[in-house]
């Protein structure tokens, strides 16, 4: 680091995204939980070559027209809708805005939390999940910061039913309770379902996962319009023109296209529950995922990063974290039926030879 960087931020450890290979190797990639089939045809017919020309214009810094048609989707106002360049950025927005008496997650969970909660000086406590990488919403009783909580989690792929979450946001009115739902279409309950009842509920997601656009960085906030103008007020002083104008007709177009999205969805969690299956007789452990990744380990012949490693010199990258919790095990993104059924194979190449 150079000698002009702030003394606040050397001690910083970002945020260390999946491996983005670039054309050296030819691999199935399976290790960022990105989905294996196109945008709708909707989606993709949105773009004009006019469309193009006009980036020399700012994008409308308001985000009206995609913010009318999420309204519309889930039936809040406009003024409940925020959007976000990826999730992430919504994220680091609430941390900023929510931080001020700390924050709790579980232990196991997405990495950027502790990330986000580093750069604002947001004090937080990790909580652990039990011995089965369930939650337990008691375990927050008390807890007076915002609670930030993955649903459906990663990387352990579990899902809390919406009782839950709602006795979570009866426990301490006065915090904020963000509910992470990057995978929740692949579970199919979604906490925005609580907004009219309790005011202290922010829910975040993306369209990197079941729309389909993870390169077009897009995310989204929807709760209170207090909430909402809180997180504006961040967003307006920091990135006033945060979406660019392409992924604004893209995203606009991906919510107008959900009957499509829905097929997409029920062919990955097909594809999610066949490969379970099958990696569980082969000796894994499989967590009972309700997102479209994943989490195998605990095998008698393999350890977690002895078959990463196998996978990769078969031509399949996944994800393998060094967590001491989850050392053994690997997170698997669900690819297409072909690509599933050669990770099955090249599993059962690696451990015939143990």
């Amino acid at each position: 680091m150079s000698r002009f960087f702030r003394s606040t931020f050397q001690g910083l450890t970002p945020y260390e995204p999946g491996e983005q290979p670039h054309g050296e190797e030819k691999l199935i990639k399976l290790n960022t939980n990105e989905n294996p089939y196109p945008p709708s045809p909707k989606v993709l017919d949105s773009i004009s070559r006019g469309d193009i020309e006009n980036l020399r214009l700012y994008s409308d810094p308001s985000c009206a027209a995609f913010r009318a048609a999420m309204a519309e989707a889930y039936g809040v106002e406009v003024e409940q809708v925020l959007a976000g360049n990826g999730s992430d950025e919504v994220l680091a927005f609430a941390f900023g805005a929510f931080g001020e008496k700390g924050a709790a997650f579980p232990d196991l969970t997405y990495g950027f939390y502790k990330t986000a909660a580093n750069f604002f000086h947001v004090p937080f406590q990790q909580v652990p999940l039990r011995e089965d990488f369930s939650l337990a919403v008691e375990d927050y009783a008390g807890i007076k910061g915002m609670v930030v909580l993955a649903n459906p989690n990663a990387p352990t792929g579990l899902h809390l039913p919406l009782a839950q979450i709602e006795e979570l946001l009866r426990q301490e009115p006065d915090r904020v309770c963000l509910i992470d739902e990057a995978y929740v279409d692949f579970a199919g309950e979604s906490a925005v379902a609580l907004l009219p009842k309790y005011d202290n509920l922010l829910v975040v997601g993306t369209f990197s996962k079941s729309r389909c656009l993870a390169g077009a960085r897009l995310g989204y906030a929807i709760g209170s319009k207090e909430l909402i103008a809180d997180l504006d007020a961040i967003r307006c002083s920091l990135t006033p023109y945060n979406i660019n104008s392409l992924t604004l007709m893209m995203g606009t177009a991906a919510v107008e296209s959900a009957a499509y999205y829905r097929e997409c969805c029920a062919k990955i969690a097909a594809t999610r529950d066949k490969t379970a299956r099958s990696l569980r007789a082969l000796g894994f452990t499989v967590t009972e995922s309700k997102t479209n990744f994943l989490l195998a380990g605990r095998h008698p012949k393999i350890s977690g990063e002895e078959y990463f490693r196998a996978l990769r010199q078969n031509g399949v990258l996944v994800r393998y974290f060094e967590t001491p919790r989850i050392a053994d095990w690997v997170r698997i993104s669900i690819g297409t039926d072909e690509e599933m059924q050669y990770v099955v194979e090249a599993t059962e190449k690696i451990l015939s030879g143990r």
